[in-house]
């Protein structure tokens, strides 16, 4: 008995030596004891659902489908769910779960683009800095909201003050655009909730020149988000995943019960029948700019192209069952913009209908909706601190379900690259990046804030996420190779049929690929210069977002062109074998390889002792 124990405990340390010197933060019974897994199945889909499920399903549809049609979008947009968010969204999962590695990492399958993976990641970075602010936002705006009355019922007696409980309706000022009533000498004034929103939360100064001092209580709200995010990644995926059983499902709690409480107020049908209803505007659909806003939502509200969808499968176990879990996340996605639209927009048709005025005027893209429109209208309401409470720690649990998925690409990526500094260290680097994290935020809570937030959205997270998804889907599908790609996925599976993968073979190879360049070239001749609330940005504020947007796609030929310098042959030789899968391209456990990839580091190995070209000829027959 003793000499079975030990042949079993000595067979298990020389199947997997990492287990010697194992990450505190991996369950023992983790399929993967070096990486760790999902402690369930539940955990991964919760988390996949939160990082998808973001601020744009709650502010940013509803606007979408006013603006296009009502009802007439939800065509458009679940045609593109179905021809490029879902194919889009199973091919990075596939894609992470098969080698069980970051956003860097994957691309040992086609090296020469590993500036992708590391784009990703910046951009990540970038945008997870003004992301934590919007959660201070609405850790700010909650906290405020222990209050009877609303602070933004009523106009605030500040100085210099052009604030009118007045529909915007009744103003006598006809034609006054956004940008005249922004400033100072408007003669149409702002409501309650506008002058609360730029006077008290944020207090806004003129423009980008002007940054003024730290805004105090939203720098303190940031510093509770940040300990938030911290104390809830402390583990990784094993803290983070039972936070999620809370954070991903109250807000839909939150929705159903203000959509329960919206439908029963007066008016509300007539919202209800402008977003999505009788008034709906089918001529919309000859309209080319409506398709184009479909599938720019689709493909942003998944969080394709960030790295995070990546991420998070790759703790999966290698035979999960992605397939399905990508439809589970990408319906579940478009079903909670669906739900959260009929929420908003009953409580705006009961505030239209109050204050006697089309529902247009109280209406508002973004911003305007999350912090100006909506908390407007839930201060009408009996019990207005109840409702106004629940709305706002919605969109924090909503926030911060998408800013863990952040933080967790930056830490996989740091532990994937350097595995013998960090494996131990998981807490100490997840509080050192979200420590860095609330430092380069500060400058997002000054006075000029809400214009560095406006400016790093309108730069990053832009067309630079379509062009690295572009460069994902061709580096997968046409140098990689789309049918060895699909012999991945059915080592994970199961093998199937030639009907099942045609459709998929469709989008990866044609469909989609063609739908991300006409949306790219459209987006960029199109391409506005950004501005917040009528104020235009200086030169020099504009010049340091294309910084931000070179800085972000300058990995890709850097990356390129070191691999480059480093690899042996001539130029062609080189080229071919970095357009050719690394040999560390395999699943991550030796258990997983099958003969397949066995057989294919054994003839690697041998190659390496021949000439160049039989290198060449050798890897270049892996991509049939």
């Amino acid at each position: 008995m003793r000499e079975y124990n030990w042949k079993s405990f000595k067979d298990l340390i020389f199947r997997n030596p990492a287990v010697v010197n194992q990450d505190p933060h991996v369950d023992i019974g983790d399929e993967n004891t070096e990486r760790g897994n999902w402690a369930s199945k539940r955990e991964y889909i919760l988390s996949t659902i939160g990082y998808a499920v973001g601020l744009g399903n709650i502010w940013r549809f509803p606007y979408l489908a006013y603006k296009n049609g009502g009802g007439a979008f939800l065509i458009p947009y679940f045609v593109m769910l179905v021809v490029n968010g879902i194919p889009l969204f199973f091919l990075e999962s596939a894609f992470g779960q098969f080698c069980s590695q970051g956003p860097i990492n994957v691309w040992r399958a086609v090296p020469i683009l590993q500036g992708v993976g590391v784009g990703m990641v910046m951009v990540t970075l970038i945008v997870s800095i003004y992301y934590n602010v919007i959660i201070a936002y609405s850790l700010y705006y909650m906290f405020a909201s222990f209050q009877s009355p609303l602070p933004w019922a009523s106009c605030l007696s500040l100085p210099e003050s052009n604030c009118s409980t007045m529909p915007k309706g009744y103003c006598n000022v006809s034609g006054v655009s956004e940008t005249n009533r922004s400033q100072e000498n408007s003669t149409c004034p702002s409501s309650p909730s506008e002058q609360y929103w730029d006077r008290q939360a944020l207090q806004r100064s003129s423009g980008l020149d002007e940054t003024g001092p730290v805004v105090w209580h939203l720098a303190l709200c940031l510093l509770l988000s940040s300990l938030i995010v911290a104390a809830a990644l402390i583990r990784g995926i094993k803290s983070s995943g039972k936070v999620v059983y809370f954070t991903a499902t109250f807000p839909y709690v939150v929705i159903l019960i203000l959509l329960i409480r919206g439908v029963t107020l007066e008016g509300a049908i007539d919202g209800i029948e402008f977003y999505i209803g009788s008034q709906s505007n089918l001529t919309k659909l000859t309209e080319a700019q409506v398709w184009k806003d479909a599938a720019t939502q689709t493909f942003y509200s998944l969080s394709i192209g960030w790295g995070g969808v990546i991420t998070l499968a790759s703790y999966n176990n290698f035979h999960n069952n992605i397939f399905k879990d990508a439809f589970v996340v990408t319906l579940t996605n478009a079903g909670t913009s669906v739900l959260a639209g009929f929420a908003i927009f009953s409580i705006l048709g009961h505030m239209a209908h109050t204050q006697k005025v089309p529902i247009e005027e109280v209406v508002k893209a973004e911003f305007g909706l999350a912090f100006i429109a909506y908390p407007d209208a839930l201060s009408k309401l009996p019990a207005a601190p109840l409702w106004s409470i629940l709305f706002f720690f919605m969109l924090l649990t909503v926030g911060l379900d998408s800013q863990f998925a952040g933080i967790e690409v930056i830490t996989t990526c740091l532990l994937d690259a350097f595995p013998q500094i960090f494996k131990s260290k998981r807490a100490l680097l997840t509080i050192a990046i979200c420590s860095v994290l609330y430092l380069l935020g500060l400058p997002c809570v000054t006075r000029a804030g809400i214009y560095w937030v406006t400016l790093i959205d309108g730069y990053v997270a832009s067309w630079v996420l379509l062009f690295l998804s572009l460069l994902e889907i061709i580096g997968v599908c046409y140098i990689y190779g789309g049918n060895r790609f699909i012999k991945d996925i059915e080592m994970m599976i199961g093998k199937k049929s030639f009907f099942f993968w045609l459709w998929w073979r469709a989008c990866w190879f044609f469909l989609t690929p063609c739908l991300i360049v006409v949306i790219l070239i459209w987006s960029l001749v199109s391409l506005e210069t950004p501005s917040y609330s009528g104020v235009k940005f200086p030169g020099w504020g504009l010049a340091l977002g294309w910084c931000m947007t070179v800085f972000v796609l300058l990995w890709v030929p850097i990356v390129a062109v070191y691999k480059l310098m480093r690899a042996e042959g001539s130029l062609w030789k080189r080229l071919k074998s970095l357009c050719s899968p690394a040999e560390e391209w395999h699943p991550y456990l030796d258990v997983h390889r099958g003969d397949r990839y066995s057989e294919q580091r054994f003839h690697l190995r041998m190659s390496h002792k021949t000439e160049p070209e039989a290198n060449v000829n050798v890897i270049s027959s892996s991509w049939l």
